[in-house]
C-alpha cells in the first residue's frame, strides 16, 4: 500500500478538524438517488492520499478504518447517511444523451476543508447505480492508476483538478473490451471541490424544473464560489464559470495535457479538470494530437480543447436561459477568448520561469515559443525543463529561423531562478504513455507497487521546484 504524506513545500497545507457539511440535502431529493455500494469480495488498500486527507482532518483514519469508509463505504460521522448517484445530463461528442448520470459512482459525503470549502467525496467504480445502462459498475485497477498519475502530475504542474484520495483493490476480474481482460478490478475515492456538473443543470433545464434550477444556481454561488447571489444569479454564476473554464483551458494547453472527453458532463462548474479516462500529454506541440482512439474526427484534440469547452459553456448557458435573458449569457461567452489568452501567457511564462514583460512582449514571447517548439520538434517537457535547468538549452544547437527569433526575444527577460535541486536533473519529470504503460506492467505482472511509489514522489519532487 503506497502511503503518500507531506513533504517541503506541501507540508505547509494546514490540518483541518473534520467537519461533515452535507449541504447537497438542501437541494431536495430530485438531484440525486440514494444507493447502495457494492459489496467486494476484498478490499485491499493500494493508495491513501494523506496530505489532501490531512486538508479534511480525515488523516488520522487507521488503514482499517479508511478501508471501512473507503472500501465498505460505511457513513462518515454526521454526513450522508447513504451515497448519492447524481442525476444529469449531458452532449456526449456534441450529441445530446439523456440517458446519463452517475453510472458506476456515487456523492459519498461532503466536508469542509481547511479553507472552509465545501469538498466532495465522490467515488468511480463504486457499484451500480440506475444510471449504469448495462454497465458493470466497476473500475479497473490499472485505469484508477492513471487517474493516480494524471492528478498528481497535473497539481505538480498548478492545474486546477480533482485530488485521488484512496484507490483499494477489491478482488474481481472484469471483462473489458478495450484492453486485456479478465483483468484486476479497484475502486478509487477522489476529492473534488464540486460534483455539480455542467450536465445537471441540462438535467434540470430539460425537465423544466425552474424551481430547482433557482436552487442550484444559488446552492452553487453561496456554497461554491463564496458569492452572495444578486439579482440576476445566473448570469453571475454564468460569469464565474467562464472564467473558471478558461483557466481550466489554459492549464491543459500550457501543460501539454489533453483530457480526451470533454462532454458537458465530464466539466464541473468549479473549472476542475476530473473523470480521468483516455487522457494523454502529448510529446510535442502537436495541436492535433488526441488521446482517445474513438475520437474519430478529433473533436478534443489538444489544439481543440479551448474551443471544446466554449461550446459546452454555450450548452451551460442554454440551460440557464429558463431563469436568465439571454444577453447577459451571451456577453459573457463572447468575453471567452480574451479570458482564455489572458489565462494562457501568464501560465506559459510562469513556466518558462519568468516574470511579466509587458503585454505585447509577453504574447511576441509565447507566440515564437510554440513556433519554434513546432518548427525544431522539441518535446514540451524539455523545452520548459531545459530554459530553467542549469544545463540550458543552448541556443546554437538550434538554428531555424523561429527559435532564433524566440530566442532573441527571450533575451529581454531575466533568467529564471533555479534554486531547486530537480533543476540540476540531467531530464525533466513526465508521464507520457510509454511511462504510463510501464508502470502497470509492473504491477499487472509482477504486483510491483514500488515503481509507481517513486513515480509519484518524482512528480511531487518537480511541482516543489515548481511553486520556489
Amino acid at each position: 500500500m503506497i502511503s503518500m504524506t507531506p513533504k517541503s513545500s506541501l507540508s505547509s497545507r494546514l490540518t483541518s478538524p473534520y467537519r461533515a457539511d452535507p449541504k447537497i440535502t438542501s437541494l431536495g431529493d430530485t438531484i440525486a438517488d440514494p444507493v447502495n455500494a457494492a459489496i467486494f469480495p476484498e478490499t485491499k488498500l493500494r493508495f491513501r492520499n494523506d496530505q489532501w486527507a490531512k486538508t479534511i482532518g480525515l488523516d488520522s483514519l487507521s488503514d482499517e478504518k479508511w478501508i471501512e469508509h473507503f472500501g465498505h463505504f460505511d457513513p462518515l460521522p454526521d454526513n450522508l447517511p447513504q451515497p448519492l448517484a447524481m442525476r444529469y445530463h449531458g452532449h456526449q461528442f456534441r450529441y445530446y444523451n439523456p440517458d446519463i448520470g452517475d453510472g458506476r459512482g456515487f456523492l459519498f459525503a461532503q466536508l469542509r476543508d481547511n479553507f472552509n470549502r465545501l469538498m466532495d467525496l465522490g467515488t468511480k467504480g463504486s457499484g451500480t447505480t440506475p444510471y449504469s445502462r448495462q454497465g458493470d459498475g466497476r473500475l479497473t485497477l490499472k485505469g484508477g492508476v492513471r487517474e493516480i498519475l494524471a492528478t498528481e502530475m497535473l497539481e505538480a504542474l498548478g492545474v486546477n483538478t480533482s485530488k485521488t484520495l484512496s484507490l483499494i483493490e477489491t478482488g474481481e476480474q472484469l471483462e473489458r473490451g478495450d484492453e486485456p481482460s479478465p483483468t484486476r478490478s479497484a475502486v478509487m475515492v477522489r476529492l473534488n471541490h464540486s460534483h455539480i456538473r455542467f450536465g445537471t443543470f441540462q438535467r434540470i433545464a430539460a425537465e423544466d424544473n425552474k424551481s430547482l434550477m433557482e436552487k442550484l444556481v444559488n446552492y452553487c454561488l453561496s456554497e461554491l464560489y463564496n458569492e452572495t447571489p444578486n439579482d440576476n444569479p445566473a448570469a453571475q454564476l454564468f460569469d464565474l464559470v467562464s472564467i473558471a473554464i478558461a483557466d481550466q483551458a489554459a492549464s491543459f494547453m500550457v501543460t501539454g495535457f489533453v483530457h480526451g472527453v470533454l462532454n458537458t458532463d465530464n466539466m464541473n462548474i468549479t473549472g476542475e479538470s476530473f473523470d480521468y479516462g483516455p487522457w494523454r500529454f502529448t510529446p510535442y506541440w502537436d495541436p492535433m494530437f488526441t488521446a482517445a482512439y474513438f475520437d474519430e474526427h478529433r473533436l478534443y484534440a489538444f489544439g481543440r480543447q479551448a474551443e471544446a469547452m466554449h461550446w459546452n459553456l454555450a450548452q451551460l448557458a442554454i440551460a440557464l436561459r429558463m431563469i436568465c435573458d439571454s444577453e447577459p449569457l451571451i456577453a459573457t461567452l463572447d468575453k471567452f477568448a480574451d479570458r482564455f489568452r489572458s489565462a494562457f501567457v501568464p501560465k506559459f511564462l510562469i513556466r518558462m520561469g519568468l516574470k511579466t514583460h509587458n503585454k505585447e512582449k509577453d504574447i511576441a514571447l509565447v507566440n515564437a515559443a510554440e513556433k519554434a517548439m513546432i518548427q525544431e520538434q522539441i518535446k514540451i517537457d524539455d523545452f520548459f525543463f531545459y530554459l530553467r535547468a542549469q544545463n540550458n538549452l543552448k541556443i546554437s544547437s538550434y538554428d531555424s529561423k523561429e527559435y532564433a527569433i524566440f530566442a532573441e526575444l527571450l533575451s529581454d527577460y531575466a533568467p529564471p531562478k533555479t534554486r531547486h535541486a530537480y533543476w540540476s536533473d540531467s531530464i525533466p519529470c513526465s508521464m507520457h504513455i510509454d511511462e504510463v504503460e510501464n508502470i502497470w506492467i509492473h504491477i499487472a505482472q509482477h504486483d510491483d507497487w514500488n515503481i509507481l511509489h517513486q513515480k509519484i514522489m518524482d512528480i511531487r519532487r518537480m511541482g516543489d521546484a515548481h511553486q520556489e
